[in-house]
């Protein structure tokens, strides 16, 4: 499986330790020093014909480097909470693809993505309940974004374990499914609308993982990066956090899309 993006397993810690030495710099003389709210962030590039992109939030760059397709931040980015104006643009030449304004809350993670084809762009973004899923379940989670590039087709995705189906519908283009538990082991994911998409794929997931699967392509598409094809990330691990009445919590890892 061919690597594209990695990251050290704690960017998320990193991100947050980031913001806490820019409030330490400037705390009251007498050494108060209070939490600074924070949220977690993931940006994706699901953009075909977007080679290099930037993020800002509220004009501040997200990312040092512009994302490639289909890339993305490698991990959950520590962000200061609150209204923020999500910008995606275009790293060659400036100029900006679309606008989002969006409400951040604490300790809360959210996943962006850019997806579209031609003229028409969309920042999608949502939070990922990763508090809600448990740890002790003996079962991992998947969710799906159907960012393959046609606002007209619904194709049907179904993913099935070792018991069955567990998800069966159909996905219009932008969609993205809510986490799902699944037995872990080979799980198989297809997607077809009986026409120009179709598709199937089976991995390996585990006990208390979270992942995220992505649809992305253009139908047809003559040009090899740009072909419909099925790619997953790995959100984080999940343990139970002993200080919360067995509420669950993430720990993000090393992460690549695969």
């Amino acid at each position: 499986m061919k690597k594209f993006f990695s990251i050290h397993a704690l960017l998320a810690v990193a991100g947050v330790a980031a913001l806490l030495l820019i409030f330490a710099s400037c705390k009251k003389s007498d050494n108060e020093n209070p939490d600074i709210p924070v949220a977690g962030l993931m940006a994706f590039n699901l953009a075909p014909e977007k080679e290099g992109i930037g993020f800002t939030l509220s004009g501040n760059n997200l990312t040092n480097a512009p994302l490639t397709y289909p890339n993305y931040t490698g991990g959950y980015l520590g962000i200061y909470t609150g209204s923020r104006t999500v910008t995606a643009f275009d790293a060659s030449t400036g100029n900006t693809i679309t606008n989002l304004d969006h409400t951040f809350d604490q300790d809360k993670y959210y996943s962006l993505f850019l997806t579209g084809y031609g003229d028409a762009y969309k920042n999608i973004i949502v939070n990922d309940p990763l508090d809600t899923l448990s740890a002790t379940s003996g079962k991992a989670y998947i969710r799906y974004i159907n960012a393959i590039a046609d606002s007209v087709s619904q194709p049907k995705v179904v993913v099935t374990d070792n018991t069955g189906d567990v998800i069966d519908e159909n996905a219009q283009f932008t969609n993205v499914s809510g986490f799902t538990a699944v037995a872990p082991g080979s799980i198989t994911i297809d997607v077809n609308d009986g026409s120009a998409i179709q598709t199937n794929r089976s991995i390996t997931v585990e006990d208390k993982k979270v992942y995220t699967v992505l649809l992305i392509g253009v139908p047809g598409s003559t040009e090899t990066d740009q072909n419909v094809q099925i790619r997953y990330i790995e959100n984080g691990t999940l343990t139970e956090d002993a200080n919360s009445n067995g509420v669950s919590r993430a720990v993000p890892g090393n992460i690549v899309i695969k």
